[in-house]
């Protein structure tokens, strides 16, 4: 009996804790709904409007702001992750995976401006102490990267001891670009993926000729950025 009644407690804690999760996961839909329609700026009122619940309701499942900021930066992860995972893995020339990745990053803010200036751009009141959504989400990202340029440089024989910070740069480069570019639009989407790309390539044009390498960048190449394609060979001085 003792160990049926004990069964029981388990299984009741489990449907509530299974419970509590779908709802907190339905507050935070309704929140990234508050924000598309109120802006970054939005108060728990309205985030509370969206959820058709009272904001004590609310504050059943989030201890506070922080940790609704949190919830909703990391259901911000998982949309941009969406995006850029199949970018990153994606085989194909490498001007052309490059762009892949950089309009797959200017897809997602150019498809969710406010939730991404919600999340990247809260003050650091509303930010949890011990926890960044925006910090976690560069780190998955670079991680991704530093993997990707480090496997591609060590196919071509060379030191992959700089991919990390490679991969740091490289991510500071689009983010910032994106940054200024969901403010002012003075350019397509388009067209500062194609500026993005180019800028990217030529470094890494760069970095491979400096050490005798030359790439096509239009053929194709295996998800490490290797391939058959590729062929190192001396690259003469002066040569363009």
């Amino acid at each position: 009996m003792a160990r049926t009644a004990q069964g029981g407690t388990d299984a009741r804690r489990e449907r509530w804790k299974g419970h509590r999760e779908a709802r907190r996961a339905e507050f935070v839909e309704a929140t990234i709904r508050a924000v598309a329609a109120h802006g970054p700026e939005v108060g728990m009122d309205e985030i509370a409007a969206a959820a058709g619940v009272s904001k004590p309701v609310l504050y059943r499942h989030f201890t506070d702001k922080s940790d609704l900021y949190l919830a909703v930066g990391q259901r911000g992860t998982e949309l941009l992750m969406d995006r850029m995972v199949p970018a990153l893995t994606r085989d194909g020339p490498i001007r052309a995976r490059i762009r892949g990745i950089v309009d797959a990053y200017l897809a997602a803010v150019e498809e969710n401006p406010n939730l991404y200036r919600f999340v990247v751009r809260r003050t650091s009141a509303d930010r949890p102490v011990e926890q960044d959504a925006v910090r976690e989400d560069e780190q998955l990202v670079t991680v991704a990267l530093a993997r990707l340029l480090g496997d591609g440089l060590r196919g071509f024989g060379l030191d992959a001891g700089g991919a990390e910070p490679w991969a740091h740069a490289l991510v500071g480069l689009v983010q910032n670009a994106g940054d200024w570019w969901l403010d002012h639009r003075s350019m397509t989407r388009a067209n500062l993926s194609d500026y993005l790309t180019t800028i990217i390539w030529h470094a890494v044009d760069g970095l491979l000729r400096s050490a005798g390498v030359e790439l096509d960048p239009d053929a194709p190449l295996s998800a490490d950025l290797t391939g058959e394609p590729a062929r190192p060979r001396p690259v003469n001085d002066g040569e363009v």
